[in-house]
């Protein structure tokens, strides 16, 4: 029978066509190796290389055989990683929650490196606000979530920060305050309102009603709204004025003009963060991937 070990002599053979070579970068004398070739072509029945003074090349045989090898041997240490990885939980599904506005860059870089590290986990994704994980996660419907903060009623969750943000101002394109450079938030406080419902994120709302009060003034909410688009278009149409993330801002939108926030109750500052209920391989091994990946952006305040 021919073994793993022999596929790999044939293989380092076969693509280095010298014996020296393959023997050099197998760590081995040449000798052994030679006489392993010629017993797996008597095992086999057929001349695998064409060969004088020196290996000429493969015979169609060989050909066949340096394929079936790689496979085969691509195979094996596949097999023997999944195994190692089994051994350390890391093989099986990990089901992950996020807000809508993490689609915007955030959560696709993160799977991305994810997948290139732990190809053979899947994942199950579902989008939900911030107070709709935190309940999915401590009631064991989720092993792990990108959550907004500030955020309330976390319990006993564990929280990792990954970027912090300051909101900005979001204006219809022909507000006269799109004609500046900056907007105080202050000036804002004439203005209706688009946003998003307290139950959806009670600790950035919040947040956002304090910073206006420390700039003199209580935002009269003309129309409440969660999805980030959906303020966008909003805001476009004239309804009123917000408060998003950089990443809408980055990614623009027609009818809209965005502008950082300066003066009193200045910055309004949020954070992305991962949620979980308990560590377990996976979770470890994805709150890794996401605090060493390069995260484009936060998160928006309308998907609190």
């Amino acid at each position: 029978m021919i073994d793993l070990r022999q596929l790999r002599q044939f293989v380092a053979v076969a693509e280095e066509l010298s014996f020296r070579k393959a023997a050099e970068r197998l760590h081995m004398a040449q000798p052994p190796l030679t006489a392993a070739i010629r017993h797996m072509e008597e095992e086999l029945g057929t001349v695998l290389l064409e060969r004088s003074n020196r290996v000429e090349r493969l015979t169609p045989s060989g050909q066949v055989l340096l394929e079936e090898a790689r496979r085969t041997l691509r195979q094996a240490d596949r097999a023997l990683q999944l195994t190692r990885r089994a051994a350390g939980g890391l093989v099986g599904s990990l089901r992950i929650s996020f807000v809508a506005s993490a689609a915007h860059g955030v959560l696709p870089a993160i799977l991305r490196a994810f997948s290139d590290a732990h190809g053979e986990v899947d994942l199950v994704l579902r989008e939900a606000t911030t107070t709709e994980q935190l309940a999915a996660l401590q009631d064991g419907q989720a092993d792990i979530g990108l959550v907004v903060l500030p955020c309330a009623g976390a319990g006993d969750l564990e929280l990792v920060a990954l970027r912090e943000e300051a909101l900005v101002a979001a204006l219809p394109e022909g507000h006269p305050l799109a004609a500046q450079a900056n907007v105080e938030l202050p000036d804002l406080a004439q203005e209706p309102w688009i946003l998003f419902p307290r139950s959806a994120g009670p600790g950035l709302h919040d947040r956002i009603v304090s910073a206006c009060r420390s700039a003199g003034f209580v935002p009269r909410v003309a129309q409440e709204a969660i999805q980030m688009e959906t303020i966008a278009a909003l805001v476009a149409g004239g309804v009123g004025v917000a408060l998003v993330a950089p990443p809408l801002a980055a990614a623009g939108r027609a009818g809209v003009a965005f502008r950082p926030l300066v003066g009193k109750g200045t910055p309004v500052g949020y954070q992305l963060a991962l949620a979980f209920a308990r560590r377990t391989p996976l979770v470890d091994a994805f709150v890794a991937v996401a605090r060493q990946c390069e995260i484009p952006g936060g998160a928006n305040a309308a998907d609190a």
